[in-house]
């Protein structure tokens, strides 16, 4: 892509996912995740109905009156994207691809941690680690992650979750907000998802398109498998086909649910084909209820 192209996109992308971030999901992103912890902010004089606990017994034996501490909820996250870059997010027959998709949702959620003075960084995985972009702030961090899944490509196609959780793991030592952006069609990462949770407040962002959920009848068509690159010939006009097919799919989905459950893992699932305002606000108001 030429420079001046990808400017053109990531300029684009700036203010359609800018805007939405303020306008809609700023204080909810807010309220949805707690800080590390609470920091001393002042002291104030004792007034009925304080919690004689938080009586600074210092101030009030210099002062001689009594005044109660009070603390405030340390604000600085550290939000961690970790985004699937592997073949199947090439895949999308409505509005967009995945990987578009995807790229839309870590620029809102970027601005909406750059609104907040929060820290944010990328993991792009396959089935290995293909880049990272370590926390940092501002305008030009964002900036500079949208280009990023923009124009990169992997060097595989295939995936491997767990890898991404491992080295989320090891290379985050302090607690962070970790979205992991992928259609989860992969297998073998349960333990991975459950160490990690853990440690993380763990987010997990499933994009699927339509057809993954429901095969059409098209006749005699010739499919191929986006990461191991083979393909062959099927039957789609084969009700028993397209039986299996829907059956294959809602196994998936039922072991994918039991997996991020047993884990204490939040699901946000978005289609290709539907704005992803709705699942967003939806998922910031659970989490609200919930503190």
């Amino acid at each position: 892509m030429e420079a001046a192209e990808l400017i053109k996109k990531v300029r684009k992308i700036e203010i359609r996912t800018r805007r939405i971030s303020n306008q809609i999901f700023s204080g909810e992103y807010h309220s949805s995740f707690k800080g590390r912890g609470m920091a001393f902010s002042e002291v104030r004089q004792y007034e009925p109905g304080d919690d004689i606990r938080a009586i600074d017994w210092n101030v009030t034996a210099r002062l001689n009156s009594p005044y109660i501490k009070i603390f405030q909820e340390e604000r600085e996250l550290t939000v961690m994207l970790l985004v699937d870059v592997s073949g199947s997010n090439l895949f999308g027959t409505q509005l967009q691809f995945k990987k578009d998709l995807i790229t839309e949702l870590c620029a809102v959620l970027s601005f909406a941690a750059l609104q907040n003075n929060d820290k944010i960084g990328v993991i792009f995985f396959s089935d290995k680690i293909e880049k990272f972009i370590p926390p940092k702030k501002g305008r030009s961090h964002v900036l500079r992650i949208i280009r990023e899944l923009i124009e990169f490509t992997p060097e595989s196609k295939m995936t491997n979750i767990t890898e991404a959780l491992r080295y989320l793991t090891n290379v985050i030592k302090k607690r962070s907000i970790a979205f992991i952006l992928s259609d989860f069609i992969s297998e073998g990462f349960s333990d991975a998802v459950k160490i990690t949770s853990k440690k993380h407040d763990t987010i997990a962002v499933q994009i699927y398109d339509n057809r993954e959920t429901d095969m059409p009848d098209l006749g005699i068509i010739r499919v191929e498998d986006a990461e191991s690159g083979s393909s062959r010939w099927i039957d789609s006009s084969d009700r028993k086909f397209r039986e299996n097919y829907f059956k294959w799919w809602e196994n998936q989905q039922k072991s994918i649910n039991e997996i991020f459950l047993k884990s204490n893992v939040d699901v946000i699932r978005i289609r290709t084909d539907e704005s992803y305002v709705m699942p967003l606000m939806n998922f910031f108001k659970r989490r609200e209820k919930r503190r």
